[in-house]
């Protein structure tokens, strides 16, 4: 029993002592988060301005405390925000559903199966994008003129897709080389078409980069204002042009703008957030080798 006791005393006393790890702030970590906080304010600003009344929202100094109303967005649904809101909805949706249907295959041939003259192929791709918008905005008047597609929504969704389609190809392309070659050598071993190897093998891997360039074709085309507000008027009026027929000749109107502003932004703000656990790691695809 002496023996027994004492073998349990020393297994107790070579047990080692786990101690509690005291969390510490780092001190870049509070500098990551003034950081953010300090790029969200000027959103959350907005959003409080919204609920204000004009006469609160136009003081100097800002005022802090007032009664939240609605009024501004009923005003902004009384001035017909339903169609700009529609015509971007579908305007950005088609052209990023045009851009991913021409930019994954396309993207896929300059990487699991390069073509000849690849880094050509790529420099044409990014070319089209070193013209700034306002030098070609006339030869595209003269044209969307011509095909009679002025204030049509059908314009818009050309552009865009256009505009979206180098940076969804070159985007695609270092998702599509992070993915192993020898899969597709396995699958096609197996018996698999092409098409089923991508289907099923590698479409699935490079799902959270589609996402990614998926959103990142939705901000584009939805922030998108120059060819909007040169090539529409009334029937494909967008949401950045809606927005600015707040700014009146006698200055703007703060409140009201803020509300419009925040259901300008909603849309994208939901799409990222329903998206953000392949965002997060397909924004991030590609960063380790």
């Amino acid at each position: 029993m002496t023996t027994t006791a004492e073998r349990s005393t020393a297994t107790d006393e070579a047990a080692p002592v786990h101690k509690k790890k005291s969390k510490k702030f780092s001190p870049w970590g509070i500098v990551a988060w003034l950081v953010g906080l300090g790029f969200f304010f000027p959103v959350f600003w907005m959003v409080l301005t919204s609920f204000k009344q004009e006469s609160d929202a136009a003081t100097n100094p800002p005022t802090l405390f007032f009664t939240p109303t609605l009024d501004q967005y009923s005003a902004v649904f009384d001035q017909g925000i339903g169609p700009a809101m529609l015509n971007s909805v579908f305007a950005t949706g088609m052209s990023t559903i045009l851009v991913l249907l021409l930019g994954v295959p396309a993207a896929f041939a300059l990487s699991l199966r390069p073509v000849r003259k690849t880094s050509d192929a790529l420099f044409f791709f990014m070319s089209t994008k070193m013209l700034p918008v306002v030098a070609a905005i006339l030869p595209l008047y003269v044209i969307v003129s011509n095909l009679g597609l002025l204030d049509n929504i059908w314009a818009l969704v050309i552009l865009y897709t256009s505009m979206n389609l180098p940076i969804a190809i070159w985007m695609m392309r270092s998702f599509f080389l992070e993915v192993p070659g020898e899969l597709l050598e396995a699958a096609s071993l197996d018996g698999a078409s092409l098409w089923r190897s991508v289907r099923e093998v590698i479409l699935p891997l490079v799902s959270p980069g589609i996402a990614a360039t998926a959103l990142i074709c939705v901000i584009f085309a939805w922030n998108e204002f120059f060819l909007a507000v040169n090539l529409t008027a009334v029937n494909a009026q967008t949401m950045p042009v809606y927005l600015v027929g707040f700014i009146a000749g006698e200055g703007q109107y703060w409140a009201v703008l803020s509300a419009a502003a925040t259901m300008a932004a909603l849309p994208v703000i939901l799409c990222g957030w329903f998206a953000q656990n392949k965002l997060v790691r397909g924004l991030s695809f590609g960063a380790i080798k």
